[in-house]
């Protein structure tokens, strides 16, 4: 007798659970029909037509390769795309022996900046003109490198502080103060520094 009742239960509520989900998806369906946006077929078939006649899109990509490439004009920024390039500057610097003219990175000595960043801003803005187009990675130099006096020995050692600084949104600086520039990659860069290519190569990384 207690098992009948059971199986009685049981069905119905099996019965509740199929009502309950039938309720349920009734009212997802009126839901739908109320609520759903209906597309035009005319936008509908864009889809189907999509790189055909008018939405067709001819897209070239620009060649690594530019003029400046083949030329090896080495005072452009429109060089080596595919490579981080290095602003060098050619004319006297702080330690350079008998003060000839060699090439180094935009530097100047530190003076009454409240910090060593704010000198490397000074130092940069004096040989490009406006920091608008640049970045400052951070306020901590990325590296620094100890040197020696070479043929005065009146000269005290000194040491050089390194700051990283980025390029944003154009590709020409009036480069200005300075006898000659050059825009260079990292592998060329060590050219121009023998004796530091050790420790440039390094300090950076790409």
């Amino acid at each position: 007798m207690c098992g009948g009742q059971d199986t009685e239960s049981e069905a119905e509520m099996v019965r509740a659970r199929e009502d309950e989900m039938q309720r349920y998806l009734s009212e997802q369906l009126r839901w739908r029909q109320q609520y759903q946006r209906e597309y035009p077929e005319s936008f509908l078939k864009k889809s189907d037509t999509r790189g055909k006649g008018d939405y067709q899109i001819d897209y070239k990509p620009a060649p690594r390769i530019t003029e400046a490439n083949k030329t090896n004009d080495r005072r452009s920024l429109q060089r080596a795309l595919d490579k981080r390039l290095y602003l060098l500057v050619h004319g006297t610097t702080h330690g350079s022996p008998s003060e000839k003219p060699v090439w180094h990175f935009p530097e100047k000595v530190y003076d009454s900046e409240e910090t060593l960043r704010k000198c490397a801003e000074s130092a940069l803005k004096s040989v490009i003109g406006d920091l608008s187009h640049t970045y400052f990675v951070g306020n901590a130099p990325m590296g620094h490198i100890a040197v020696q006096p070479t043929e005065d020995k009146e000269k005290t050692s000194f040491k050089r502080f390194f700051f990283k600084s980025q390029v944003i949104a154009t590709n020409k600086f009036n480069i200005r103060k300075c006898d000659d520039f050059v825009w260079v990659t990292k592998d060329e860069l060590l050219v121009y520094f023998p004796e530091q290519a050790e420790f440039l190569n390094k300090m950076i990384i790409s």
